[in-house]
């Protein structure tokens, strides 16, 4: 899932980027604009994400992982008891998951980054992505938690306790507490925040390289590359 993910992430935040500037007629982007895109980006995500999340959520709950043998297992079933809709259980819910995410994310990059030096750039990279990464992590982990009580919820003809993400949200405040919106939210934070410093360095450096090698190979072209998705160079 990781893999076609974050891909995602970064080209629909890219392209969204590019329609928003278009639409609004701005050259560059700016706050308003890198929140704007981050949370587009993040919508786009989620039709990537949801069918591997719900088959990761019901191998890793204990009240039905031993339902399933594996992966494949786990998915088979799910479609043949559940039906085929059945692997976007929860599409809302992990939408507003990434929305947040993204745009805390992509908005306190651009914020951290605009008050840094220009050098050295990976290491302003690392620190950006890390601390929108721990942002990120703050605005979304009552929406994940929900999010898994839904896709934990088979579909079946009877109405289930947990539906869609906002009334989830006063459900599990109202029976445990608000903190309980907030439950695995530091190793999640240990995780999602470095995790976006690295990613945010990887894709800097891949983004440099792969605009030195279409100079390269292809000098009557100007490549438009967008750096850190917020400057573009030459």
């Amino acid at each position: 899932m990781e893999a076609p993910k974050r891909a995602t992430k970064f080209a629909a935040n890219e392209m969204w980027g590019r329609f928003y500037r278009k639409l609004f007629g701005v050259e560059k982007i700016n706050q308003s604009l890198s929140i704007l895109t981050g949370a587009s980006a993040g919508a786009t995500e989620s039709f990537i994400v949801v069918p591997f999340e719900l088959v990761k959520i019901r191998l890793q709950d204990k009240k039905s992982a031993h339902l399933y043998l594996g992966t494949m297992d786990c998915l088979k079933k799910v479609i043949k008891q559940e039906g085929v809709l059945a692997l976007y259980n929860g599409l809302e819910a992990t939408m507003m998951r990434h929305i947040t995410w993204n745009a805390g994310y992509f908005g306190v990059i651009f914020q951290v980054k605009s008050r840094l030096p220009t050098k050295p750039e990976l290491l302003n990279s690392f620190i950006a992505g890390t601390i929108g990464g721990c942002v990120g992590t703050a605005l979304n982990t009552p929406f994940d938690v929900v999010k898994s009580r839904i896709q934990n919820s088979p579909r079946t003809t009877s109405p289930s306790k947990y539906n869609w993400s906002i009334p989830s949200l006063f459900i599990v405040a109202r029976e445990e507490g608000f903190w309980a919106l907030y439950k695995g939210f530091v190793p999640k934070v240990l995780r999602l925040g470095p995790g976006g410093g690295i990613l945010l360095v990887v894709y800097t450096a891949l983004m440099e390289f792969f605009g030195k090698y279409k100079l390269s190979y292809a000098p009557a072209e100007t490549p438009s590359i967008e750096a850190n998705t917020f400057e573009e160079i030459d």
